[in-house]
């Protein structure tokens, strides 16, 4: 099969690697590779490349994201989402909207954010999230994450000392939108944690275009999935058969680029100096 990504709308109680197994077997390939997981709580987005496709995923993991989210005010758990045990609870019934915004406010910008205990991230070589479920302490370091964007999108919402309100996400890679509810409520001194997650973009990528398992299957050529993170830029005969050949070529542009061999895609370059060197090839489109 040629190679190509995927956008799949995952549905709660899956795990990404439910969803690559699924896909295998839909695609008729054992080579399958995603652009970042979520939790099984969590619902949206997964950029998924299948055969060749797999190559590209390097580029895109690394892209902004967007999230709709909701947030309990009241109650911590030890996962800091609703699949945890609570830990701890407050009344929050006295906190309201400006309350809110001003702790949303402090958390948007270049912060330092320590990821949930609960997560992917390893430790002495096993996961974190491995670890915790053994019964075993973790502290993470903080790491560097920029929030561009984090607003309320829903009234608070008011229920037994409880509070919860929606929100949506603009952040780099990297950042886990469990720690910014965890975060709110420590500062507010009630305890807070995540009840839903949506993952609505990755880069250019957008749940709107994405299709779910149990639907039609809408693979993206891997020209028109290049075309979401790169300039396209035709190459000729000779610039190709080069870049086949692992040479430098002379492209006359500038940054990182998709170059193309009559319509399809070879090759991702990136500048050398002054020319052009290959970061992935695809080898197998180029015929002269």
């Amino acid at each position: 099969m040629a190679g190509s990504l995927v956008l799949i709308d995952k549905q709660p109680g899956w795990t990404s690697h439910d969803v690559v197994a699924k896909l295998r077997g839909i695609m008729g390939t054992r080579k399958i590779g995603h652009a970042g997981t979520l939790d099984p709580m969590a619902t949206g987005l997964l950029v998924l490349g299948v055969d060749s496709g797999t190559k590209l995923l390097q580029f895109i993991s690394g892209s902004d994201k967007r999230y709709s989210a909701t947030i309990r005010l009241g109650q911590a758990t030890h996962t800091d989402d609703a699949e945890g045990e609570i830990v701890f609870s407050a009344d929050a019934s006295h906190l309201g909207e400006a309350d809110i915004q001003s702790q949303i406010a402090l958390l948007r910008g270049d912060i330092s954010q320590v990821p949930s205990s609960v997560s992917a991230i390893k430790v002495d070589g096993k996961r974190s999230y491995d670890l915790v479920r053994q019964g075993h302490e973790v502290e993470l370091k903080s790491r560097p994450v920029t929030i561009f964007d984090f607003h309320l999108t829903s009234n608070i919402r008011h229920d037994s000392g409880l509070i919860e309100f929606d929100v949506e996400v603009h952040c780099s890679s990297g950042t886990y939108i469990r720690a910014l509810a965890r975060d709110i409520g420590v500062a507010l001194g009630v305890g807070g944690h995540l009840r839903a997650l949506r993952r609505t973009q990755i880069g250019n990528f957008d749940v709107k275009d994405a299709s779910v398992l149990d639907g039609d299957i809408h693979p993206l050529s891997l020209v028109d999935a290049a075309r979401e993170v790169f300039p396209l830029i035709e190459l000729n005969a000779n610039q190709a058969r080069d870049v086949v050949h692992g040479k430098r070529i002379s492209a006359g542009s500038s940054g990182t680029f998709a170059g193309l061999w009559q319509g399809d895609l070879l090759a991702i370059l990136e500048p050398a100096g002054s020319q052009h060197k290959s970061m992935v090839v695809f080898p197998e489109v180029f015929s002269a």
